[in-house]
Formats: structure tokens, C-alpha cells, sequence
């Protein structure tokens, strides 16, 4: 398993000089492709999981006997019924919520309850749904979305370093369904120059922000390569090379910081006109045992907290920022002014785009302008969907739960008209203990909430 080749070498052009491109004119297949679509670990192997890929439902389930995950569309075949409202029968067998037709890891139908006991109805290639291949590969689980007789022939789109030196890595994962396009999810994952203002106070510095150059490959149909040689925070961390592997991913790498090796790896997944999957991955490989451990102990969940926060800084206006770009008849560069070297992965990426393709080009943006909170919701694009983060909201609310139950128990016990006696004493100790348990009990009810909304207004407008 490898990634597609990107480009071929890097070249250095100067200011405002546009990133070379190869001359060919065919578009991107974009269901010829490997999405990853889940980290295996939030799947539940008991009941069946959706997920929407470039249009298309898509159900989720593990094959008890044959203990292999499984992806068919969504869809039953007697009357459309989700099929992921549906159980994991005794059988093995998907079966549909509706009328109880069950299906087998291929997609044929293996049973339709209310048909004669001879009846062949099942066998037909009518009842049978689609199945996409799919992979395991990096912790993550990959579907097919094209042909199926296509899939071998293609790379999965793995991260090499991360195949080099794996028992050194230690990886901060996150993912969340963004309320923007794909195309603007990888368009801000590869702006190296956006960190200094737009996650200011979270993981960057206003006071970082300077002029610096970036080296972009040729721009070829598998995407380009780029680098940064001074690297961030002006230069104190080292080199940075960049990676844009089409369609949907990118990593920055800086090999030899002071810390030791530094990634961000981005996957960003289509799912419709204006809704991606983010998929983070934040590899580390420290030279210090120390940072290791630190990771190693840090609830994974506590790190989504962290994550989801630095995935809001920019959300509100990038849900914009696309909109606006829709409405102008001019191309990228026309639209946007780029005068800067700092904008040339930007610039590079979006003659990709232009190139190659989009996922959706017929399709428009909804009318409708969501609020503020629906487009900083947690708990839809992410916590519903995450094992660890569901695990821990349980806890904290059973948590809550008991303080209350605890603390309301305690304040039954305080007699009134009491006197001064060793008793008294225990009763004033107790009485101590109500204001702890009110403050618990409020703290556990402002964490609860992180797993449903985001915050604003984001660090960086906060005053310094």
C-alpha cells in the first residue's frame, strides 16, 4: 500500500509567478478512488454505522463469522429503507429495520420473511444491494467508491513516514464533519500562513506572521509536492516539506524540529456539496521519552476537546468564505488577490481544482444561512460518532448525576437546632462539603457541554 506519486520535484518559481502544470486535460475520477471513512476504533462492531460518501449512504458493519468489516450502500432493496437503522442479526445477516429482508456481507439477499417458503424472489439480481470494497490500513478504514473490479488496481492513500520507524510514532487523531466543501477544508489545511492569525493564542502567534518563500512542484493529475525551508515560527522548528496526494490528502513534515519529527496529515473525505470529513492525524516522534508518555496517558478524548476547539477558529468563516467565492465568474486567482509567496500551496492547490475538478460541479450551496451554534455543533459532527468521546460524556453525566444525588442526601442530613457536641462538629464538617459538591457539580456541567457546542468567540479575538 502506497500513496499515489504527487509531482516531480520541486521547482522554485518567483513572486506571482504561477505554479507550473502538466499539459493534460482529462478530469479526476473521483470515484476511483480510496476514502478513508472512519477510525476503526469508533466503529461499533455491534450495530451497523452510516456514512454519506460523495452523495452516496453508505452502511457500516462487522461480519461477525467472518470477522471483517463490511460496507454496502444504504439502501434496502424492497423499499429504500435505511439500512443502518437496522440490526446484526443471529445469522450474521444486515437486516433491514423495515420489513426484516437481511443481507449478506457481498449485498445479496439472503431472506424475505414475508415470501412463499419456495419462492426464489431473494435470488434475484433485483433484491441484491451494492457492496464497496474495503480496506484496513493506518488505524483507519478505507472504502472504494468506484468500480469494484478497479479497487486493487489502485494505492490506497497511506502516509509513508508514518510505515517508517512505526513503533516510534505517538499520534493525536481527531476527526469531525466540517459544514464546508472539501475543496476549502484542503485549501486551509495547506495555507501555511493562516496558523499565525487565525489560531492565534491556540497553536500559533500573531507575533510569527513574515514574509517567507515556498517552493511548489509541477501540478500533475496525483497532485504536488511543496517546501518550506525556513519552516514556522520563523525557522525554530526547521524545514517543512508539504505533500498534496489527490483528491483528498495533504501532510506537512518537519523532519528534524528540536522536538524531533512534527506532521499534520489531513485526509478530507466528500461528502456532499458543502460537507466534508476531517480526518486529523498529529504524528509526533520525539526525541525525549518524556512527551511520549504525556501522549501515551492523555485521554483521547480530552485531546478531542483540544482539537475541536483549533477546528472552530476558522469554521464560521470558511462556511462563508466558500459561498462568496460560488458567486464570482472569474477563476481563483482572478477572484482572490495573491501577491504574496505565502499563498502559493493555496494558489497550486486551487489550480488543481481548476485543472482536474470538483466533486460536485453541478450542485450548489443551500440557501438556508445556519446559525452560529448550528455551525459550531459538536456532538452531530463528532461526538455521536466517537467511542471515546460517547464514553466520556456517559461518565461525566453519571458523574453530575451522583454529586447531585450526593450533595441533595447531604443537606437532608443537617439538623436543625442542633448542640454543640461531637455530632455538631461532624454536621459543621458536613456542611462544608455542600458548596464543593455545588461547585462540582456546575464544573462537570460546563465540561458536559463541550461535547455538544463549541465556543465562542474563538482566543484570537479575545484580548490579549
Amino acid at each position: 500500500m502506497v500513496a499515489i506519486d504527487p509531482g516531480s520535484g520541486i521547482k522554485q518559481s518567483g513572486v506571482g509567478q504561477e505554479p507550473s502544470l502538466e499539459a493534460k486535460s482529462e478530469k479526476f475520477q473521483w470515484t476511483e478512488v480510496w476514502y478513508p471513512v472512519h477510525f476503526v476504533q469508533d466503529l461499533d462492531k455491534t450495530r451497523p454505522t452510516r456514512f454519506v460518501l460523495l452523495e452516496q449512504p453508505l452502511v457500516i458493519w462487522w461480519q461477525p463469522t467472518q470477522e471483517k468489516w463490511v460496507v454496502l450502500e444504504d439502501r434496502c432493496s424492497h423499499r429504500l429503507a435505511a439500512l443502518s437503522e437496522g440490526r446484526i442479526n443471529d445469522d450474521g445477516c444486515l437486516e433491514c429495520p423495515y420489513h426484516g429482508w437481511a443481507f449478506t456481507e457481498t449485498g445479496e439477499c439472503d431472506r424475505i420473511p414475508f415470501a412463499p417458503e419456495n419462492s426464489a424472489a431473494h435470488r434475484s439480481k433485483r433484491a441484491a444491494i451494492r457492496q464497496y470494497p474495503c480496506q484496513v490500513a493506518q488505524d483507519l478504514l478505507f472504502v472504494y467508491a468506484g468500480k469494484a473490479e478497479n479497487a486493487d488496481s489502485r494505492p490506497i492513500p497511506v502516509v509513508p513516514p508514518l510505515e517508517q520507524n512505526a513503533d516510534e510514532w505517538v499520534m493525536a487523531d481527531t476527526f469531525r464533519d466540517v459544514p464546508y466543501d472539501i475543496t476549502t477544508l484542503l485549501e486551509n489545511v495547506l495555507d501555511t500562513s493562516h496558523v499565525a492569525f487565525t489560531h492565534h493564542a491556540t497553536v500559533g502567534n500573531r507575533a510569527n506572521a513574515k514574509d517567507f518563500v515556498l517552493d511548489v512542484s509541477n501540478i500533475t493529475p496525483g497532485g504536488f509536492t511543496g517546501f518550506w525551508e525556513e519552516g514556522p515560527r520563523r525557522g525554530k522548528l526547521g524545514s517543512q516539506k508539504t505533500t498534496f496526494v489527490a483528491p483528498g490528502l495533504m501532510w506537512h513534515d518537519i523532519e528534524d524540529s528540536p522536538f524531533g519529527q512534527v506532521m499534520t496529515v489531513v485526509y478530507a473525505i466528500p461528502m456532499e456539496k458543502g460537507k466534508c470529513r476531517a480526518i486529523v492525524r498529529l504524528p509526533f516522534r520525539f526525541k525525549s521519552p518524556i512527551p511520549r508518555l504525556v501522549f501515551k496517558y492523555t485521554p483521547r478524548w480530552f485531546g478531542h476537546l483540544n482539537q475541536n476547539a483549533i477546528l472552530e477558529d476558522d469554521q464560521i468563516f470558511l462556511h462563508w468564505q466558500e459561498r462568496t467565492l460560488e458567486q464570482s465568474d472569474r477563476n481563483y486567482a482572478q477572484t482572490c488577490y495573491l501577491p504574496t509567496m505565502s499563498d502559493r500551496f493555496v494558489l497550486a492547490y486551487r489550480r488543481w481544482v481548476e485543472k482536474f475538478g470538483e466533486p460536485f460541479p453541478h450542485r450548489e450551496f443551500a440557501p438556508a444561512e445556519p446559525s452560529q451554534t448550528v455551525l459550531l455543533d459538536r456532538y452531530q459532527s463528532h461526538t455521536q460518532h466517537c467511542a471515546s468521546c460517547q464514553g466520556a460524556l456517559k461518565r461525566i453525566q453519571k458523574l453530575r448525576q451522583v454529586t447531585a444525588i450526593a450533595t441533595v442526601l447531604l443537606i437532608s442530613t443537617l439538623p436543625i437546632g442542633i448542640t454543640l457536641s461531637w455530632a455538631s462538629w461532624m454536621v459543621i464538617t458536613l456542611a462544608s462539603l455542600l458548596p464543593m459538591g455545588a461547585i462540582a457539580w456546575w464544573l462537570l456541567g460546563k465540561l458536559e457541554r463541550k461535547f455538544y457546542d463549541g465556543e465562542y468567540p474563538p482566543t484570537r479575538n479575545l484580548k490579549d
